[in-house]
């Protein structure tokens, strides 16, 4: 989804001059569409609101900009946005997911926010734009289809899966389609559907980090803990900076009793999670 500084105005109550000058500092790094207009993604729009809440709190340009660094690269991976909580505490963003916690840094004032409350005042904008484009009756290419599908996740979750079907049917090898419709089925509790397709997705594209880390997780769901440790273990071997294929990693190897294995994933995994002492 791609969202004009207008609409970032309107749902994060910055001025526009505002956003134009986070962007100038670095803070996020939009695209640009016709003449030159700005086109911010949804995770803009975390970033630009993060980086609002650290400046309003007195934190400096370039400790906001450290911090803002960390966060885009440990956005959760595979999973939606919509369970993302941030919370800046201090001079130090936290990120919760339902399922992990980290801090790029550290500090005392907490100041926070559910990206899912973001969510619900963009769905008009996704809606109005993704159903528009439904309703066009241009010839959609598969990355057409894709765009349109990312647009309807956090609106309608159904239209999301068809459309990504619909991407499928145009192009099987879209491994990312494969990981994102197999991430839906899987919060449907579809788990083997799920698995089938981060198994096309690895089948397309034996790299993705994403696609191994879903389905050493689903997996895990369906009980089949050894071949969750191989999905884990590909993950790493293609990103090994995966902070939560470390995590599974560790709590799967302490349950199979390899208590050295699990030991030496989770200190890898407090090390990226930035938990260690100093």
């Amino acid at each position: 989804m791609q969202y004009s500084t207008s609409d970032v105005a309107q749902l994060l109550g910055l001025s526009a001059h505002q956003i134009r000058n986070l962007t100038r500092a670095g803070f996020t790094h939009p695209s640009r569409g016709p003449r030159g207009a700005l086109r911010f993604s949804f995770q803009d729009l975390i970033l630009l609101r993060t980086a609002a809440t650290l400046r309003n709190a007195g934190i400096s340009a370039a400790r906001t900009l450290r911090s803002l660094r960390a966060l885009r690269q440990q956005l959760p991976s595979g999973r939606t946005l919509t369970e993302v909580r941030i919370a800046v505490d201090g001079t130090h963003v936290v990120v919760h997911d339902g399922s992990a916690s980290w801090q790029p840094d550290s500090g005392q004032l907490l100041i926070d926010f559910d990206v899912s409350e973001l969510v619900a005042r963009a769905e008009p904008i996704a809606r109005k734009r993704s159903q528009a484009m439904l309703r066009a009756q241009q010839d959609h290419t598969a990355g057409d289809w894709f765009e349109i599908a990312i647009d309807l996740e956090a609106v309608a979750p159904a239209q999301a899966r068809a459309a990504y079907m619909r991407v499928l049917e145009l192009d099987p090898k879209h491994a990312d389609a494969h990981v994102n419709l197999g991430r839906l089925l899987h919060e449907d509790g579809r788990t083997t559907d799920a698995a089938t397709h981060y198994l096309q997705a690895l089948r397309y594209d034996p790299a993705n980090a994403t696609a191994a880390f879903n389905l050493g997780v689903a997996l895990e769901d369906l009980g089949r803990l050894s071949e969750a440790l191989k999905a884990y273990q590909q993950c790493i071997a293609s990103d090994a900076g995966f902070a939560d294929a470390h995590y599974n990693l560790g709590v799967l190897l302490e349950k199979t009793g390899d208590k050295r294995g699990a030991i030496r994933h989770l200190t890898k995994y407090r090390r990226l999670a930035g938990m260690t002492s100093s």
